[in-house]
């Protein structure tokens, strides 16, 4: 009699000694494995296609603004440290090849390496975190560099400065939850990958959809950092 675990939807127990990605079993109203995948895949694009439309919406903002008080965009983005946005820029390009990387290795069947890209990723995760608080948010913060109404920097040249970093604030902030929500759902992945071998040439759909969100996030990313740290 065949077993299923509760906890992963058509995965197949006859062979207890079998890594996860050859016991799965696609849901019962997709034919093939084949059909599921580009279902699967085909739904988390259209996904993407929103996350698009929601930062589409931060640089239309940014945009018209940029246009009607150009001189307090260009203080602000003054006060910005382009190496540490590089720095981050880098770490985020870093972590996508990981991530890139660990997709292959489950097509070819390396669990070691698909593991130890996927630590990668998300020590790039935590960097990028750490860069971003340590070295940008609390210094600021801590300056009176804040967004709107709680902006009580005493040297600023602009009266419109404030908008800036309720622009940046904003900008930065969705983006680095987008970062936090991939790093789950890549953390969620690697422990599925360790303790269930979950993914292997038949079967990687979850890994693959969770590298496409963390290539979402690398993208924008691009464009934030000269949008934001390059004015000047």
């Amino acid at each position: 009699m065949t077993a299923i675990d509760p906890g992963t939807a058509g995965e197949n127990k006859l062979s207890s000694n079998a890594p996860g990605w050859e016991r799965y079993k696609q849901a019962e109203h997709f034919r093939t494995q084949e059909d599921e995948f580009d279902a699967c895949t085909q739904g988390f694009w259209l996904f993407l296609a929103t996350e698009v439309l929601l930062f589409a919406g931060l640089f239309c903002f940014y945009a018209i603004y940029r246009l009607k008080y150009p001189e307090a965009f260009a203080n602000g983005s003054h006060y910005l440290d382009p190496f540490y946005g590089g720095l981050n820029t880098v770490v985020l390009l870093v972590s996508s090849f990981t991530v890139a990387m660990a997709i292959r290795c489950a097509q070819i069947n390396n669990q070691r390496w698909l593991n130890i890209n996927l630590v990668i990723t998300l020590i790039c995760a935590f960097l990028f975190f750490f860069i971003k608080l340590t070295f940008e948010y609390i210094p600021k913060l801590s300056q009176g560099k804040a967004p709107g109404a709680f902006f009580s920097y005493p040297y600023a040249h602009d009266p419109h400065e404030p908008l800036w970093w309720s622009m940046y604030y904003m900008a930065t902030g969705v983006h680095a939850l987008h970062v936090l929500i991939g790093a789950s759902l890549l953390g969620f992945v690697l422990f599925r990958s360790v303790t269930k071998q979950a993914y292997g040439p038949k079967h990687f759909t979850l890994l693959e959809n969770a590298g496409l969100y963390w290539h979402l996030v690398d993208l924008i990313w691009i464009f934030l950092f000269p949008l934001l740290y390059l004015i000047h």
